[in-house]
């Protein structure tokens, strides 16, 4: 039996209901299918195909704190980057992604690519390249790609495509020696130094443990990583993004200039990163440092610490079982982001405010029974919500009068990361 015909006749359906829930079961069972039948098409069939997933990912707190080696609260969701995938002979990787022009790259040819930046072939080259310095084996492959974690959504479709390909590496030629961990840093690294997008390990990591899990960056290369077993759906609630639109494609000085003005403010403290000083420090150079980092540096830089400590906070709330007291954070969470961070919209198209109208909107419907705010990385992209399930149809359509149908992505917080769906079929 070949392996759309196991997948047909229900032999991955334990994986399945894994991933998506038993609710979605039939969805996925044909998703699949039909990623499987595009490989046969591609490629031809193969008696060593693997079926490989990587979790897009939801900020829940810790908003622009892990970049400052700070604490997070995340989760990977049920919607996620998928591959039908077989390994090859030669050092040939061949990729087509849905939507997307095909790639065909040697994997043994690791040097970075100025002509690459900014594509998924330096994603591929990158990772390949940190797992290849880590004492990894490397080898080529073919690749179907298929995603449902939507572009500009803020669920990081990016992070899910290069842990994807972390864990192809991992399990067609290494055994699954690299750890979940070591897999986020290989992708940072990717993105950093091949894809030339400076970033944290935030969304890389979330995408690769999976679960809800809060995170400290004190040690980015040995990150406290704390499970927390959390379902929403137990206190009535519904945890959902709304893609507000805008394109993040312009906004990567924007992204830099969190990054830049925080390090201008560790910078003059005498230290490497926000982390290893304190607010109580820092408010007492506050005079001179506004003259030397500017204002808007020593508000993103009082965010952070109101925000790492906050991102602690949440986790605590989820585990005691405090919704509302997580509801109460998460509303000062978004509120510091508008505020101080001030990552809703962009100074070069103030035109463009897309977060700051659906919180607007969202907290009109909401009221005090829930919480709104800006998710990820900001600027465009997604608000987050949770909401009693009560409130979901009439905040789906005041969403969609807004932003369009189909705007409001319902998540499920899905328990594993980065994954072949053998691993988790016993």
């Amino acid at each position: 039996m070949n392996i759309y015909e196991h997948l047909k006749n229900g032999g991955y359906d334990t994986a399945l209901t894994t991933l998506y829930g038993a609710e979605a079961l039939e969805s996925a069972r044909i998703r699949w299918l039909s990623a499987t039948e595009e490989f046969f098409r591609l490629f031809g069939e193969s008696k060593d195909i693997r079926l490989c997933s990587a979790s897009g990912r939801t900020e829940l707190s810790g908003n622009h704190t892990d970049h400052n080696h700070g604490r997070v609260l995340a989760a990977g969701v049920q919607l996620d980057t998928i591959a039908v995938v077989a390994p090859r002979k030669d050092s040939t990787v061949r990729v087509h992604s849905e939507g997307y022009a095909p790639l065909t790259l040697d994997i043994t040819d690791l040097a970075a690519r100025d002509d690459e930046t900014g594509t998924s072939a330096a994603l591929i080259r990158g990772t390949a390249a940190r797992l290849n310095e880590l004492g990894g084996t490397l080898g080529g492959f073919d690749a179907y790609i298929t995603s449902e974690v939507p572009e500009g959504s803020g669920l990081s479709s990016s992070a899910a495509y290069e842990v994807l390909i972390g864990t192809i590496l991992n399990a067609l030629f290494n055994q699954n020696r690299f750890t979940p961990v070591e897999l986020a840093l290989a992708a940072q690294y990717a993105e950093n130094v091949y894809f030339g997008k400076p970033c944290g390990v935030l969304d890389q990591m979330t995408s690769a443990v999976g679960g809800a899990v809060a995170m400290d960056f004190a040690d980015p290369a040995h990150p406290v990583i704390r499970r927390i077993d959390i379902d929403f759906g137990q206190y009535d609630r519904v945890l959902c993004v709304v893609n507000t639109g805008g394109n993040h494609a312009d906004l990567t000085d924007d992204y830099a200039a969190v990054t830049a003005e925080m390090k201008a403010i560790s910078r003059e403290m005498g230290v490497g990163f926000l982390r290893e000083t304190t607010y109580d420090a820092v408010l007492a150079r506050s005079a001179a440092l506004r003259q030397t980092c500017g204002d808007r540096a020593l508000l993103r830089a009082f965010h952070f610490f109101a925000e790492d400590r906050r991102a602690d906070d949440m986790a605590k709330a989820l585990e005691n079982g405090d919704i509302a007291g997580y509801e109460r954070m998460m509303r000062a969470s978004g509120n510091s982001s508008f505020r101080f961070l001030q990552n809703l919209y962009s100074n070069k198209a103030v035109d463009c405010q897309g977060l700051s109208l659906g919180i607007c909107v969202g907290e009109q419907v909401l009221g005090e029974s829930g919480a709104v705010r800006v998710h990820g990385g900001g600027f465009a992209g997604t608000v987050q919500a949770l909401l009693p399930k009560t409130s979901l149809p009439a905040f789906r359509k005041a969403m969609e009068t807004v932003f369009g149908v189909g705007c409001c992505h319902v998540l499920r917080i899905r328990p594993v990361g980065g994954i072949c769906l053998d691993d988790i079929n016993e």
